[in-house]
């Protein structure tokens, strides 16, 4: 007698709702899950929850400890540039190397409009979404099956970071899509490589010096906190003294 799979649907309905609440930055960085907690809150046996731990884990948007259950991912200072860097190397060929078509351009004509009333809207995740579909259609208009599957796993690790992304950069992203579809409108691909390279690094930039800016805070507030603590402790002492 063979073991029963869990039902496709079922696990993939798991992920989806897993997924979307991580993105919506309701569980904290390094934030916990296990899989009984969550399989209570959506009325579902385990085991269609470590699945969609599994796929998520292989996304690189959480990591799993045995018995412990599964950590929001982050990332390092270091690893955001070098994905960013990464990110770079690869959309900066798709623009040089895609298939410029009248189909291509009059997708990404509706797609900045439509980025452009979203982020009026401040609807982040309709912006979000078509910002990835703005740059995927690029990436797919290649034939570069490869280069595809290679971006598609970095957007998924860039999903953690574009809570962040969204309130610093989302003012430029929309005139970089539209300058992106005149330079390829134009058959100009030098100048969607060097839009593109742009693009990508200023998001990079800010991000980097964010998070900078972020560790900086806490190492003050830290060292902040021991002096008090020293100094309270040496009231202390010197209370006892007396």
């Amino acid at each position: 007698m063979r073991k029963l799979r869990i039902p496709d649907n079922l696990t993939r309905l798991a992920y989806k709702q897993i997924r979307g609440y991580l993105l919506s930055g309701q569980l904290e960085e390094g934030g916990r899950m296990t899989e009984e907690s969550v399989a209570q809150q959506l009325g579902i046996s385990k085991s269609p929850i470590r699945e969609a731990f599994n796929r998520l884990e292989a996304e690189g948007l959480i990591r799993i400890e045995p018995r412990r259950g599964a950590y929001l991912r982050s990332f390092s200072i270091q690893e955001v540039a070098d994905i960013y860097d990464f990110r770079e190397a690869l959309e900066v060929h798709t623009v040089l190397t895609a298939n410029i078509t009248p189909e291509l351009i009059s997708f990404l004509e509706a797609s900045v409009e439509r980025h452009a009333s979203y982020h009026t809207a401040d609807d982040k995740p309709s912006y979000i979404a078509e910002d990835i579909q703005f740059h995927a259609a690029i990436a797919e208009a290649t034939g570069n099956e490869r280069l595809c599957q290679a971006l598609e796993n970095l957007q998924h690790q860039l999903s953690l970071l574009r809570r962040t992304t969204y309130d610093l950069s989302s003012s430029k992203a929309v005139a970089a899509h539209a300058g992106l579809l005149r330079a390829l409108a134009n058959h100009d691909r030098e100048e969607a490589q060097s839009l593109m390279r742009t693009h990508i690094r200023g998001t990079r930039d800010q991000l980097v010096q964010h998070m900078r800016s972020q560790e900086a805070a806490s190492i003050a507030g830290s060292a902040k906190d021991a002096i008090s603590s020293m100094a309270r402790t040496s009231k202390a002492r010197n209370s006892d003294e007396s």
